[in-house]
């Protein structure tokens, strides 16, 4: 199935819970947030959440600095 992550379109096996697709964008433990479809997902549901075809996932994660 085709989803677009941060912008970019991605094939992805039928199924991909939020919290495997996060894993291919990024290694942080800590600071990451994900929004399916303009709604946050919450850490605690990435699990269960699966993304379907032609949905959109941005996958945030938060910086420090000044």
């Amino acid at each position: 199935m085709k989803v677009i992550v941060n912008g970019e379109a991605r094939e992805l096996p039928e199924g991909a819970s939020v919290a495997e697709v996060v894993a291919t964008v990024t290694t942080a433990a800590s600071g990451v947030a994900a929004a399916l479809n303009d709604e946050v997902v919450r850490r605690s549901e990435w699990d269960a959440t699966t993304v379907r075809d032609a949905d959109r996932l941005e996958v945030l994660t938060a910086v420090q600095g000044g």
